[in-house]
């Protein structure tokens, strides 16, 4: 089914837009329609009914109408024909009904007055023109009067009475004096509705000649002045004088003194009066008082509430004025005038009448022939108002009758209209307050149907959007509208379509596919006629990046991004607003093709900005905030309340957060007595918070400022407050941090810190020393000195406690009594020295030594520890001296003991052992003599290897440079090493220590060995020195193999080595890449396998063993296990605590005089008996082998 939607009626009927017509048929109809379709005359613009002119000007009278034909014009006046053509002064303007009546030149205006109506008249009917009354306007003169001066006491009420002239229309009112100012008005003196001016009560300064009133007459644009009227106000006391001059002594006189009186209305009289006004007028109610003092005036509706929103109060409240007031107003409203001595009241019932007003004014009919129709025409007013209908002017009742219509009260019935039903009907709604007169034309009209929308119109829709494709059309009867989609389309019908009354189709939701060409079809009993349109549909605009919310600090830098996509046959536009307006013209705001970026950015750029995207079919947008962000502005207007002797009250009002909310506040002060010009902190508070009540120090001068805080920073401080001087008292507080240090064996310096300005609490600022000997019943030693902070006490015994206070004072008293601190008097040397030093060497690099302590009387001081010094007398191995070098180990605290590491093996040492205080050192302990016992040599100084021949090699070496003991003998070690690198047997061979050289015999030719050679004392062999040597190629064998076939020329031994060669090359690369992935290559897994597990370094994390190393290679190598059979590492034990180290030139010492170090022993590496693999010999050493 299609969904149509259409104008509710009893039956089908049209309804066009005709100048000021409506149409029900919402078709909008071109210029050249409208020429071409017979109409009757409507009245397009006429004079307003009551039309005052100005006498001094042409009379112009406005009659317009439209019609086809166009209309004839005349009028009436009274009643009755007014002929133009018999009056010269009188003529009509062109294709117009607006007549001009001349007076300029000599015509008057009041000859013109009356009531006049304009008649447009056509062949299909007559229009007529409301009735307009025309009246000149008057601004007569006063007239003259004799105006007494107003005499009137001193508190009395007074009405100046103004009485202007009735002129038209009624003149506008205002008082004024000579100099042309206006008089003031109050609550006392106003000017009522009617022009008089009323004064409540009055006084001497409402004395003057010069109360003017004046009118002024705004059409004619003069204004007339009354007489001036004089006032005198007599007081009391003058009026008191007079009489008594006036009188005899005898007489009895006594004017009463100035008395106040309750409110008495000086307008309206009387407690009730009656008000009638008309609906949508303006309601002005009055009240004016007298009485003194001046009476206040409250108004009320009686039963009900004054409309909001509608009601004002003038003139001080004496003028209740209502706004467009309607019959719910009615009622009754009462004024009361009220001072201190009584009230009055007047109760004003108001009646709300009603000229006649619309509810359905008729409106044009168009129809065909045969159609029905009705016109309408109902009104309102009070009283209700009564209807009368008029054909082409004349009443209905004596009007040519026409069979198709019918008159039924407020509406006429047209039944099977006919061409020649055409009229124009008024209708005529009067009562007692006026009357409303509308025209309405009946139209009947035979057109065959008209497409008005032009043909092959484009149309492009964004997808997803409704389309609305118009066929506005026109024709009599009503054509019926069918739409087409294509040449040869079927009739579109469904509900994927909406089909207006105005002939527009309508697809709701326009895909792609509804592109197209789209057929209209408009017809009726008098023909047919079609109109083609086109469809486009076209992608959305969208924004694919929005701008976002942004947060910048001031002077920053912010970019929104506006990123669209858009259909590519349409061309955007991208706009930018700020606030839903234009951005502003500042060089700051930098517009891209995708951005708009804001350089340097203000507080004035705070707010909403919005990317607008316009096409020629669709417009999107997206908007984001910017909010700047800033420190805050600095508190102000700082306040100081609640003074008190040691506290007040600190109150500020915050800056401008700078949309940062403020966190806390920091409050500073500054002491202008003591340090001014420097700031110091108080405290603070949360950002809450705007008072704080602040602890003062007496004698200060307090300054106070507030800096605010935020998430950006701090504020500026705020201004400083007022100064406040707190009274001086004696002081809280003593002296901190009180020391006694003796800087000689016979003082006590004492020492303390002195108190700040601030603190002193008054002038004067002095401290009490005080002293005495700890543990001797001593009297207490004091001096009082200036504000200083030390003080030295002579002639003190050397290191004794004394207990010692120090008291700060000024001239209004003392601080509270100080604590007791301990200190000393000054250190001397210690007297003796360590008794009893025991050496006990531990091994051949480290001993142990003890002493006695020395008593503590003899230290003379606050002990410290001990210091040994030791040092190397000689070597016992090669007796000979060297330059003495000693060293420094120190004990910290009561130690007694202590470990000496790092010595020299088989050495002679001396050591001593000595006191240590704050003053020095005391004497040695005699030195005492301990010797170190063998240890391990070092390897030899060298390793030579000359003289090869066929099977002999020479060794030649250097004794160790650190025999460490007596040497017993030489361990060589060597093995052959192959050409497949395989390890030969290893041959041992004992030296004896006074030889330094060997000759080994016995040795394969053409063969290279490797030697490990190495020291020996009674303790153990020393670290080994390593060295490689080859061996000569018999010459022999060498002469046979030149007499040999060189198989090297040979062809086949060629291609050989040629696969060989490749072979390997595919190999080095299979290795290659899997050594990339992390896996082992042979040569890996052959050193491997020929690794001394002796000689691999340890790692630090869990003691397993390293990758070899090429650096250690002069270690045997060895055939087997990477690791010894238990899978362990030995280590030398030592059983010794490393807290007993001491401190020497690297040492550390904890807290207690503990040392912390490291100390451990090397142990040398012995070669492995029997086969032992060596490591791949290089390339050279290899070739080597061949020779």
């Amino acid at each position: 089914m299609m969904k149509k939607k259409s104008v509710p009626a009893s039956k089908p009927f049209l309804i066009l837009f005709l100048c000021q017509i409506i149409s029900a048929l919402d078709v909008p109809l071109d210029s050249k329609l409208l020429e071409e379709l017979s109409q009757p005359p409507t009245i397009t613009h006429q004079s307003p009914k009551d039309y005052i002119v100005d006498p001094r000007e042409n009379i112009v009278i406005q009659c317009e109408a439209k019609g086809k034909p166009p209309p004839s014009f005349s009028w009436t006046r009274n009643g009755t024909h007014f002929d133009i053509d018999k009056d010269e002064q009188v003529t009509m303007k062109p294709n117009s009904g607006t007549l001009v009546i001349n007076i300029m030149n000599g015509g008057k205006a009041e000859a013109y007055e009356g009531v006049y109506q304009c008649t447009a008249r056509n062949e299909r009917g007559a229009a007529i023109s409301n009735n307009i009354v025309i009246r000149p306007s008057r601004s007569p003169l006063w007239t003259k009067e004799k105006l007494e001066p107003n005499q009137v006491r001193e508190g009395d009420s007074l009405v100046l009475h103004c009485r202007p002239p009735v002129g038209l229309p009624p003149p506008i009112i205002f008082w004024m004096d000579n100099a042309f100012q206006r008089l003031p008005q109050s609550e006392r003196v106003s000017q009522g509705l009617n022009g008089d001016l009323y004064f409540s009560n009055v006084q001497p300064e409402d004395t003057r000649e010069d109360y003017i009133c004046y009118a002024r007459f705004n059409h004619t644009q003069t204004i007339q002045q009354k007489q001036p009227i004089s006032v005198k106000v007599f007081s009391m006391d003058s009026l008191n004088d007079t009489i008594a001059a006036n009188l005899s002594d005898t007489d009895i006189y006594g004017a009463k003194p100035v008395t106040e009186r309750q409110p008495v209305l000086l307008t309206p009289t009387g407690s009730t009066s009656t008000k009638v006004e008309l609906r949508g007028n303006v309601l002005l109610l009055e009240c004016i008082a007298a009485g003194l003092p001046t009476p206040v005036i409250r108004w009320i509706k009686e039963g009900g509430e004054l409309p909001a929103n509608r009601t004002f109060f003038e003139n001080f409240k004496k003028t209740l004025k209502i706004i467009d007031v309607s019959e719910a107003d009615s009622g009754n409203y009462k004024c009361i005038a009220r001072n201190t001595l009584g009230s009055v009241h007047h109760v004003i019932s108001v009646t709300v009448k009603a000229a006649p007003y619309w509810i359905t004014a008729p409106r044009n009919l168009v129809l065909s022939p045969g159609e029905d129709g009705t016109l309408i025409c109902r009104a309102n007013g009070n009283p209700k108002p009564s209807i009368s209908w008029l054909a082409n002017g004349v009443p209905i009742a004596i009007a040519p009758e026409d069979p198709s219509r019918k008159v039924d009260g407020d509406t006429i019935i047209f039944s099977h209209v006919q061409e020649r039903s055409s009229a124009v009907y008024q209708c005529n709604a009067s009562n007692e307050y006026g009357y409303l007169l509308a025209n309405a034309f009946v139209n009947v009209l035979a057109e065959p149907p008209r497409i008005l929308t032009p043909a092959n119109k484009l149309y492009q829709v964004i997808a997803d959007s409704p389309a609305l494709l118009d066929c506005a059309y026109f024709g009599s009867p009503k054509p019926e509208i069918e739409w087409f989609k294509g040449v040869k389309g079927s009739i579109l019908r469904g509900n994927e379509y909406v089909f207006h009354d105005n002939g527009t189709l309508e697809i709701p939701v326009a895909q792609k596919d509804s592109s197209g060409t789209y057929t209209c079809v408009a017809r009726n009993e008098l023909g047919k006629i079609q109109n083609e349109v086109h469809l486009e549909i076209k992608d959305p605009t969208m924004i694919i990046k929005q701008p976002e919310y942004k947060v910048v600090q001031r002077y920053g830098q912010v970019s929104f991004e506006c990123i669209i996509k858009h259909d590519s046959t349409l061309l955007p536009t991208v706009i930018w607003l700020k606030d839903n307006h234009e951005l502003p013209d500042d060089e700051r705001f930098l517009v891209g093709k995708d951005n708009l970026t804001i350089m340097n950015v203000t507080d004035k750029d705070d707010g909403t900005y919005t990317c607008i995207v316009n096409t020629t079919l669709d417009s999107v947008s997206a908007s984001a905030v910017l909010t700047v962000v800033a420190r805050p502005n600095p508190p102000f207007d700082l306040e100081l309340t609640g003074q008190l002797e040691r506290s007040i009250e600190l109150s500020w009002i915050p800056g401008d957060e700078n949309n940062s909310p403020i966190t806390h506040f920091i409050i500073e002060y500054e002491d202008g007595l003591h340090e001014p010009g420097v700031w110091h902190y108080q405290t603070e508070v949360p950002g809450t918070q705007t008072t704080v009540q602040l602890k003062l120090s007496p004698y200060v001068n307090y300054s106070f400022r507030v800096i605010a805080v935020n998430q950006i920073g701090r504020s500026q401080p705020s201004e400083p407050s007022e100064q406040y001087l707190t009274k001086s008292a004696s002081p809280d507080e003593n002296p901190a941090n009180v020391q006694g240090i003796g800087s000689e064996p016979d003082n006590l310096v004492i020492t303390w810190e002195s108190l700040k300005g601030f603190q002193s609490n008054g002038p004067g600022l002095q401290y009490k020393v005080s002293w005495r000997q700890k543990d001797v019943d001593d009297e207490w030693t004091s001096v009082i000195v200036a504000n200083v902070s030390k003080y030295i006490v002579s002639g003190t015994p050397t290191f004794v406690p004394y207990e010692i206070k120090v008291q700060a004072l000024n001239d209004l008293g003392y601080a509270p009594e100080p604590s007791e601190v301990i200190g000393h008097s000054g250190e001397d040397l210690p007297m003796v020295a360590p008794g009893n030093v025991q050496v006990h060497v531990i091994n051949s690099t480290l001993a142990k030594v003890h002493w006695d302590p020395v008593p503590l009387k003899t230290v003379r001081g606050h002990l410290q520890g001990y210091k040994v010094y030791y040092w190397k007398v000689q070597s016992l191995s090669r007796r000979s001296r060297r330059h003495v070098e000693k060293k420094i180990l120190t004990f910290r605290g009561n130690k007694t003991f202590g470990m000496l590491p790092g010595l020299e093996p088989y050495s002679s040492y001396k050591l001593n052992v000595r006191v240590v205080n704050g003053k020095g050192e005391g004497p040695a302990s005699p030195d005492k003599v301990f010797k170190t016992p063998e240890g391990v040599p070092s390897s030899p100084s060298f390793l030579k290897i000359t003289n090869p021949t066929l099977d002999s090699l020479t060794l030649e070496w250097g004794s160790p440079t650190h025999p460490n003991g007596v040497l017993t003998s030489y361990i060589l070690k060597f093995q052959p090493i192959n050409n497949t690198h395989e390890l030969g047997p290893l041959v041992e061979i004992r030296i004896p220590a006074n030889e330094s050289s060997l000759i080994l015999k016995n040795l394969n030719y053409s063969t290279r060995y490797k030697f490990y050679f190495n020291a020996q004392t009674s303790v153990g062999s020393g670290s080994q020195i390593t060295e490689e040597a080859v061996t000569i190629m018999d010459e022999g064998k060498m002469a046979m193999a030149s007499r040999q076939v060189d198989i090297a020329t040979q062809g086949w031994f060629i291609g050989l080595m040629c696969a060989v060669a490749l072979l390997i090359l595919i190999l080095l690369i299979v290795c290659f890449i899997r050594r990339n992935k992390g896996g082992k290559y042979p040569v890996k897994e052959k050193e491997d396998a020929h690794a001394d597990p002796e000689i691999q370094p340890m790692k630090e994390d869990d003691g397993t063993f390293g990758e070899y190393s090429d650096a250690e290679d002069h270690k045997p190598l060895k055939k087997g296990s990477r690791t010894p059979s238990d899978r362990t590492v030995k280590k030398e034990d030592s059983d010794d605590s490393l807290v007993d180290y001491g401190e020497g030139v690297n040492g550390q010492f904890n807290e207690d005089g503990s040392f912390i170090g490291q100390y451990s022993g090397k142990k040398e590496k012995e070669p492995a008996e029997g086969n032992e693999s060596s490591e791949a010999p290089s390339p050279v050493n290899a070739m080597n082998s061949f020779v």
